[in-house]
């Protein structure tokens, strides 16, 4: 049908042209400005209601065969965390890497990598489509994070998944701010869905987020983040960052951003 042919890129075209349109944002006066915040919040709920209409929970992304990967993923953003923590890590091969999940659950757990691979495990071709403008097929392999989260037994109450992340990166207005994102419990359990630790049949490399990485497929390239150092369940993002669900979207990015 030539709606579905359309659609993503209306829904892509949309969300990049948001996000130019908030550019101003930058301007610190802008961004103490409780009115333009407020503007912007209810533009991206409507956004958000949009897209989740047109989408459907269980609507999945465009997957590719092998002979479409033609050059490697391109690396972007942090692609090598100094953060004393990450390079411990690093230097050991990630043998001591543990992702913590917290927050509203049952049962905080912690899982090793050897864990993490060891769990069923999800292969798939996917596009990756930066708000910069520039897309790259990849095949990425992970564990659906769906199950994962059963695993830790999520309480009723929680409404967000929260990845805080190893790298850093500078912030002009507060100073050096650690990466963070999040989705919701819908995007969460997704069936395409994965943290991923694998790409193009290799371990996931450094430049492109080792050791795990969230792949999200339905959504713009900046939700998929890298360098993951825990998962927070939460029924509120207020107390995550600036409050807005994410490092650039504390920047005026918006935070669904689906495609």
């Amino acid at each position: 049908m030539s709606f579905k042919i359309d659609r993503r890129r209306f829904l892509t075209g949309a969300a990049v042209a948001s996000t130019s349109a908030l550019a101003g944002c930058f301007d610190p006066l802008l961004q103490q400005d409780s009115q333009v915040r407020g503007f912007l919040a209810k533009a991206n709920d409507l956004t958000y209601r949009a897209q989740r209409l047109l989408l459907g929970s269980d609507h999945l992304a465009r997957e590719f065969s092998a002979s479409e990967i033609r050059q490697p993923m391109r690396p972007n953003g942090v692609t090598n965390p100094q953060d004393a923590d990450y390079l411990a890590l690093a230097g050991r091969s990630f043998e001591t890497y543990a992702l913590e999940i917290g927050g509203l659950v049952e049962r905080p757990g912690r899982f090793s990598l050897a864990e993490l691979r060891a769990m069923p495990a999800r292969t798939q071709i996917t596009r990756h489509d930066c708000v910069e403008g520039w897309s790259c097929i990849a095949a990425w392999t992970g564990t659906p994070l769906g199950p994962l989260l059963d695993q830790v037994g999520v309480k009723p109450q929680a409404r967000y998944v929260v990845f805080s992340c190893f790298d850093t990166l500078e912030n002009g207005f507060t100073g050096p701010v650690r990466y963070y994102e999040s989705i919701d419990l819908l995007d969460a359990r997704h069936p395409q869905t994965i943290l991923a630790y694998g790409m193009n049949g290799q371990a996931l490399p450094v430049a492109n987020g080792a050791p795990l990485r969230v792949r999200v497929e339905r959504q713009l390239g900046y939700k998929m983040a890298k360098y993951i150092r825990a998962i927070t369940l939460a029924d509120s993002l207020t107390a995550f960052g600036e409050g807005q669900g994410g490092y650039w979207e504390d920047r005026g990015y918006e935070w669904f951003a689906g495609i």
